[in-house]
């Protein structure tokens, strides 16, 4: 079994990605590693070069205009994808902002392992944790999705969907997955502030343009995490490859669960979902 992983990235020492924690997660698994590295103005292209020997670099340039739907992250998710090898049987995805815990390599492997044969099979789903404002929180609402695709064929009929959220094949299909019990962590509001601050002004151009930003970005030196409905303490551990990140975290970030500001139909989602499973939100796959 050959497996491919890819991924994309601009500015990540700028915007403080933790891409290189994010390679490393899935490095066991990989035979190679594609990453399209896009134009940036710090040494994120000497970063990533210097990750292993199995790292693929694919240098291009976005295209700054497309500011509708977050497109222009799709492009580049498909620019990594198109350069992974033709005989790899699997190609794991991981976004420059998420890291799989070592302790699902082995459930992961086996999963792509059993299904390799089995065509039907399209992609494998991953459950997700989204850590906000600090390392020891997670979000808990229903506006954070709980489900994605992360490991799909090497098929090159299958490309990156709206901003490159997900994935569909052919004309417009969603893809047939098995769900595995594996969690992607999600780091990417977990930013030093003034680092998060910057993030916003510039990674929200990817989906509006100049007059909303002006109306709905606020100007500040640091993004304020205070703003956020409901989060749950988190009470596992960390993957190891974070725990040097986790140690350099210089800010505090404190949730009064006193003040959650859910809504009644935000709460009823939520019920469904812890007490019976039932999973309410946009799911652009079809399980099998």
């Amino acid at each position: 079994m050959k497996v491919s992983g890819f991924t994309f990235i601009r500015n990540a020492i700028k915007y403080d990605y933790p891409v290189v924690e994010s390679i490393r997660s899935i490095l066991p698994l990989c035979d190679e590693v594609v990453v399209a590295v896009g134009n940036s103005d710090d040494d994120t292209r000497n970063l990533i070069a210097g990750i292993d020997d199995k790292i693929k670099i694919v240098d291009t340039v976005w295209d700054d205009s497309l500011r509708v739907g977050g497109r222009v992250l799709a492009l580049e998710t498909d620019k990594a994808f198109g350069a992974v090898s033709n005989d790899s049987d699997w190609a794991f995805y991981i976004q420059g902002d998420e890291v799989m815990h070592e302790k699902y390599l082995d459930e992961v492997r086996s999963q792509m392992e059993q299904w390799k044969d089995d065509k039907r099979v399209e992609g494998l789903l991953f459950k997700y944790l989204h850590f906000y404002g600090s390392y020891d929180f997670v979000a808990s609402s229903t506006r954070w999705y709980s489900h994605e695709i992360r490991v799909i064929r090497a098929d090159k009929s299958i490309y990156s969907f709206r901003d490159a959220q997900g994935f569909k094949i052919g004309n417009n299909r969603r893809l047939r997955v098995k769900p595995i019990d594996a969690y992607i962590y999600h780091y990417g509001w977990v930013k030093e502030p003034a680092a998060m601050q910057k993030k916003q002004e510039t990674f929200n151009k990817y989906w509006h343009d100049d007059d909303w930003m002006e109306e709905n970005i606020v100007k500040a030196s640091e993004f304020d995490y205070s703003n956020i409905d409901a989060l749950k303490p988190f009470e596992g551990t960390h993957p190891k490859v974070m725990q040097e990140r986790l140690k350099r975290k210089n800010w505090k970030f404190e949730f009064d669960f006193s003040k959650s500001n859910i809504s009644r139909k935000d709460k009823l989602k939520i019920y469904l979902r812890d007490r019976f499973g039932i999973d309410t939100g946009y799911k652009n796959y079809r399980k099998i």
